[in-house]
């Protein structure tokens, strides 16, 4: 096992001499911040010198490198994690107690990196860590947002969308380096003719982008390998000063709307794209993303090893669902125009390098843009897609003959270029991220393209950097599982199932019991700072935390918390067992239907928080939390108890909010979707709570699913209906029972309704019984090794890129 990075001497010498030089000050002058960007800046150090040496030894032996492109990494907080995997926490605690300072209140200081939205950014940011832990070298590509997604503010209930400026105290992770700068080229004109028997290209009238990198590193636990996540900044470059020494205003206008638009690709995170020029913005972040990782992965490449004959050997390119997809043809473009390779040597390079990860089955989440939008940014692209196009087609035709195949498969179609068909087409791997979800792009969104090419399928079942919420999170239960297992828990996490024989022990659950509960009241005592809100902690915490999506089925779960609290308003002695409710959710900010659950969830927690509902509130709480982060999942998810993974089944790719839940105990409340099977295999199925019709029971009903039948034959489900049509708090939600519970009910929450009602039941019968229940939290933390990241990312290392440690 490595020693620490440091001995405490050493980093002491540092802390001081960087707070000293760079600030003037001493540790019990200096402020949290100002301890905060010290500490920060040694890691950095320490982070940029093991990857040189890295990536040195690396080249000398020849190996494989993986790049992971992605429109997302939702990093979070970099000291936490970068302590504990240097092994310099215990040191750096020591050292500030020294000036009575506390390393939790440092913590504090540093902003969560918002580059991500939910779950596909953070398995980004997680894959990044377990390959550096893993030892395998790793590169991920992704812009420099100034902004991030958004803060979420609730007025009234209802959600409003502030900037996220982490820049300010994050850019001290950050190391720019501006000699790498490549050029990205948008718009202009694409000409091309034969001369010679020579293919010509012509490409000009293009505006040209500097993109400039800032890497920030990523250590793996307990390894020499370090992981680089290279951001893109979009920086305008100046060619002619000519507007600024005359001052001529016309000039100067169109210099500044030139530097807007620059500007506006690294503002944000997925600006809206109901409109054609948000539309437009999205695919020129698309693009300047692939064009300048590309760029930079060839000329990495070249410097290495002065060839592209090799580099299929040598480099791997995974696209993180369908954002990247434009790196398939900027390749060729390269390998094309300026390196001058024929069209079927490209294509064989090309096809050798790339593997497509598949998140999602829904329509709108499967990418297609215009023509003429791809057309108008990328001329020289588009015109390579449209000759991929024609080549894959012919292949199909010679293959089958069939006509009707050919316009299934086809990657431009109805005006508008596939992004997930090209993936497919140009991939030498196509994986789903949960067993079943395999199998359901199998059948459903690539059905044609497994039939004709059924050996690029594979699956890799998600992961999570575990040691982030449970050893660096969940101190009570990492004091525990040190007594009970050991601590090689920490580096291999299928060492956790060694606490399986502990399952009966009672010495061993009353433990966990405890734990469980001191995790609760930090849980209760943080919401009481935040937000003023009085929760109880010998109430059974019940938890759904994610993305707001009808899909992931809040309103099912308030349709459970509605009825209960019918009951309960009728009769407050009825026996349901005291629950706090806790969501925290952002909704896309064009998503009406999803900014009114939250303003529903909102108006039932303050309905039952007035003095009238005392009675009701004492068995029925419900909390909704701000701007959900990284750094507060790992404050809740410690004191969950329930586990709300309730999307419909088929609908949810896998999920790893639940395996972050799993791991701390939590017991799952499913349906059989995404990883929830999984989960259920690894805890062992007695030890999740199962509900709701399977992925082909939905299949089959939905052929002929009327809403308005079940709401006329349940009288429960009306009441329950009515009352969300009548309100909560002087708010009534009559567009969500009349549209979505009446209406379409597209996600069928009411034919789940009585199933979910049932398995909440068990679930309070199962709580009741205390062994029994902290039993089967035990059995889901002794099962969640399967879901590490670590795990995950050798997967693919192994089956799809062909890497090696």
């Amino acid at each position: 096992m490595a020693k620490a990075a440091l001995t405490q001497r050493e980093l002491k010498d540092k802390l001081l001499n960087v707070l000293n030089d760079k600030y003037g000050v001493t540790p019990d002058a200096a402020s949290n911040q100002q301890i905060y960007e010290a500490l920060a800046s040694i890691i950095v150090t320490i982070l940029r010198e093991k990857r040189k040496n890295f990536t040195n030894k690396v080249h000398s032996e020849g190996r494989k490198q993986v790049y992971y492109l992605s429109m997302e990494f939702l990093m979070g907080r970099s000291l936490k994690t970068s302590l504990f995997n240097l092994k310099l926490t215990d040191a750096a605690d020591k050292i500030l107690k020294e000036y009575g300072i506390t390393l939790d209140s440092i913590y504090e200081a540093e902003p969560d990196a918002g580059l991500g939205n939910g779950g596909l950014g953070r398995l980004a940011a997680c894959y990044l860590d377990g390959l550096a832990t893993d030892g395998y070298s790793a590169t991920g590509y992704s812009i420099l947002y100034e902004l991030g997604f958004f803060k979420q503010k609730l007025q009234d209930g209802w959600q409003n969308e502030l900037p996220d400026n982490w820049l300010p105290g994050g850019k001290i992770w950050l190391v720019e380096r501006p000699e790498q700068a490549v050029e990205v080229h948008i718009g202009g004109e694409a000409r091309e003719k034969w001369e010679n028997n020579y293919h010509i290209v012509t490409y000009d009238k293009y505006t040209t982008i500097s993109a400039v990198p800032y890497d920030l590193f990523v250590s793996g636990y307990d390894s020499e390998a370090v992981s680089k996540l290279r951001l893109w900044k979009p920086v305008n470059p100046i060619h002619d000063n000519t507007p600024f020494i005359t001052g001529d205003i016309a000039s100067l206008d169109a210099a500044a709307r030139k530097s807007y638009e620059v500007d506006a690709i690294g503002k944000v995170l997925y600006p809206n794209d109901q409109k054609e020029m948000g539309q437009e913005l999205r695919v020129k972040q698309q693009y300047f993303l692939c064009s300048a990782s590309i760029n930079d992965i060839v000329n990495h490449h070249m410097a290495t090893y002065g060839t592209l004959e090799n580099l299929a050997d040598k480099v791997a390119i995974q696209i993180n669902d369908t954002h990247p997809t434009m790196a398939i043809p900027e390749l060729m473009r390269i390998l094309l125009d300026d390196c001058g390779y024929s069209w079927d040597k490209a294509w064989d390079i090309t096809t050798r390098v790339f593997a497509y990860t598949n998140h999602t089955v829904l329509p709108e989440a499967l990418e297609k843009w215009d023509i003429s939008i791809v057309q108008k940014i990328a001329p020289r692209i588009y015109s390579i897609i449209v000759e991929i196009n024609n080549r894959y087609c012919g292949e199909i035709w010679e293959k089958t003959h069939s006509t009707e195949l050919c316009n299934r498969m086809t990657i431009i179609d109805g005006g508008k270029v596939h992004m997930a068909r090209l993936c497919a087409c140009a991939s030498m791997k196509i994986n789903g991220v949960s067993a079943i979800h395999s199998e359901i792009i199998k059948e459903s969104v690539f059905r044609n393209e497994y039939q004709n090419t059924p050996e690029k399928f594979t699956n890799v079942t998600n992961g999570i950097a575990y040691r982030r919420w449970l050893c660096q999170s969940n101190k009570p239960l990492c004091e525990l599982l040190d007594e009970k297992i050991g601590t090689g828990y920490r580096k291999d996490a299928t060492k956790l199932k060694k606490l399986e024989a502990f399952r009966n022990d009672p010495d061993t659950l009353k433990k966990l019991a405890a734990a469980k509960l001191e995790n609760k009241k930090s849980f209760a005592k943080y919401v009481k700072q935040q937000c003023g809100k009085v929760i109880d902690e010998d109430t059974l915490f019940d938890v759904q935390v994610k993305r707001l999506h009808e899909y992931k089925r809040q309103h099912l779960n308030v349709m459970n918390i509605v009825a209960d609290y019918l009951t309960l308003k009728d009769d407050p002695s009825a026996n349901i067992l005291p629950r706090t409710y806790i969501f925290a959710a952002k909704a896309a900010p064009s998503y009406y239907f999803a900014k009114q659950v939250i303003k529903l969830i909102w108006s039932i927690s303050k309905e039952l928080d007035k003095p009238e509902n005392k009675s009701i509130r004492e068995k029925l709480n419900v909390v909704f939390l701000e701007n959900y982060s990284v750094t507060l999942s790992e404050k809740l998810m410690p004191a969950a108890e329930i586990s709300e993974q309730i999307s419909l089944a088929g609908t949810e790719a896998s999920g790893t909010g639940n395996m972050k839940l799993m791991l701390n105990g939590a017991v799952t409340l499913g349906t059989r979707d995404g990883a929830n099977i999984e989960i259920g295999a690894a805890a062992g199925e007695d030890n999740i709570v199962f509900f709701g019709m399977t992925a082909e029971e939905v299949k089959h009903r939905e052929r002929s699913y009327s809403p308005i039948k079940i709401y006329d034959s349940d009288a429960e489900v009306k009441a329950v209906i009515d009352q969300i049509e009548k309100g909560f708090n002087g708010n009534d939600f009559a567009d969500i029972a009349r549209d979505f519970f009446k209406g379409k009910d597209q996600y069928m929450a009411l034919a789940d309704y009585r199933s979910y009602r049932d398995a909440q039941a068990k679930v309070s019968e199962l709580y009741r019984n205390a062994e029994k229940w902290q039993s089967m939290s035990l059995m889901n933390i002794a099962g969640a090794g399967v879901f590490s990241a670590d795990r995950a990312v050798d997967e693919y290392a192994k089956n799809i890129w062909g890497l090696r440690k």
